[in-house]
């Protein structure tokens, strides 16, 4: 089974209001600093003894396009040297279309540079066509660069491109989350990401909601949402493939499928999590300056250890399995772990099933689209 590799920059031009991620502001300094001690970590890294071949990295944040093309470079140079890196590998870069504030020639040039390094998959948060909405959130970006990225990066010579939306932000009306939907798919991406709102609290917009300075999410017509999304995205032509994720045939995110199938992944940056696809978890120190600092000391950055014990792999392989659509396999679970997942959660399943959050069969135990909606209650019932 292949690894992903996972490199965290954690480095942004502004704060979003709904943002609980390990990120902070770009300095060009301490960029320049946290490239060398990612190119320092993997070059030390021994925590897998026999480490997978690698076929998906996927450089994350944050915003991972703020750093120049060679500083890119050198840190996917400092994966090959440290793994074997499958030819055709999945190398993904996140970025933001405000980047930079750059004129649209040095942007296409950056983006082609990017290109140029190997990195052949890109991933852009969009989140809403509505500018008012962008505004709101904090975003750098509006409307127009959300169109304008996406021509670039095809110039680039992208061929596969993710961007997200997000649904039901506070004041989101269902006329508006279609029109973000109908210009999603004019624009026709390879990948779709489409998410319902998180509050998270002490993020700015948890605190604004409950001051009162934004309106309180309405769940009923986030639910109404997701629903309007299924039928429209998928009579497009895209597979739901994941509870929050769409492709075309064939485009599905090979690295993010890692963390659903249960195969190794590891990560390198400030905050970044690892798994050697068994028992073991791991995570890193999640402020950007102590990371830098713990490499330049020679000290490992390495903050948590978690063994799992076989009950918690085997609730583990039921609630991620289950995020994908097609389903958890009932056979390859029996084979796995000598169970029978029916014997072992009977009651749980019938309730789900009866409340019509599940199908279950002789082969498959899967979401409905209700279920998935609901997901995390389901989730509950196996942890």
């Amino acid at each position: 089974m292949f690894a992903g590799i996972y490199i965290h920059i954690p480095f942004c031009r502004s704060r979003c209001s709904y943002c609980d991620f390990a990120t902070g502001m770009y300095e060009s300094e301490l960029a320049t600093r946290y490239v060398e001690a990612i190119v320092s970590e993997l070059g030390a890294w021994r925590e897998v003894e026999e480490p997978s071949d690698v076929d998906t990295i996927y450089l994350g944040g944050g915003t991972p396009s703020l750093l120049t093309p060679p500083q890119v470079e050198q840190i996917l140079k400092a994966v090959r040297d440290r793994f074997t890196v499958f030819e055709v590998a999945e190398v993904t870069i996140e970025l933001n279309p405000g980047d930079g504030g750059e004129n649209a020639a040095s942007k296409q040039g950056k983006l082609q540079e990017f290109r140029g390094c190997g990195i052949n998959r890109a991933s852009f948060g969009a989140q809403t066509f509505d500018d008012r909405e962008l505004k709101q959130l904090g975003r750098t970006h509006n409307s127009s660069d959300i169109c304008l990225t996406f021509g670039q990066l095809r110039k680039a010579g992208f061929a596969n491109i993710n961007f997200d939306l997000i649904a039901g932000l506070p004041g989101q009306t269902m006329a508006g989350w279609k029109r973000n939907l109908d210009q999603a798919l004019k624009l026709r991406p390879e990948h779709l990401s489409l998410y319902l709102l998180d509050v998270h609290e002490g993020t700015p917009l948890a605190r604004q909601i409950k001051r009162g300075m934004r309106p309180v999410p309405d769940d009923d017509l986030a639910a109404e949402m997701y629903r309007v999304m299924i039928d429209e995205v998928v009579a497009a032509g895209y597979e739901h493939y994941e509870i929050s994720n769409f492709c075309l045939p064939g485009f599905e995110s090979r690295h993010n499928t890692k963390y659903w199938t249960g195969a190794p992944y590891y990560g390198f940056g400030c905050s970044a999590h690892s798994y050697d696809g068994r028992r073991k978890r791991w995570s890193n120190e999640r402020d950007a300056a102590k990371y830098v600092e713990q490499i330049n000391n020679e000290r490992p950055p390495i903050v948590e250890h978690t063994v799992l014990d076989e009950k918690d792999v085997r609730a583990e392989s039921i609630f991620l399995g289950l995020r994908l659509m097609r389903g958890l396999n009932l056979a390859e679970y029996r084979s796995r772990f000598g169970f029978e997942l029916r014997d072992q959660y009977d009651a749980d399943l019938m309730r789900l099933r009866d409340a019509g959050l599940i199908e279950i069969d002789h082969k498959l135990l899967k979401l409905t689209r209700r279920g998935a909606l609901l997901s995390n209650e389901v989730m509950t019932a196996f942890v």
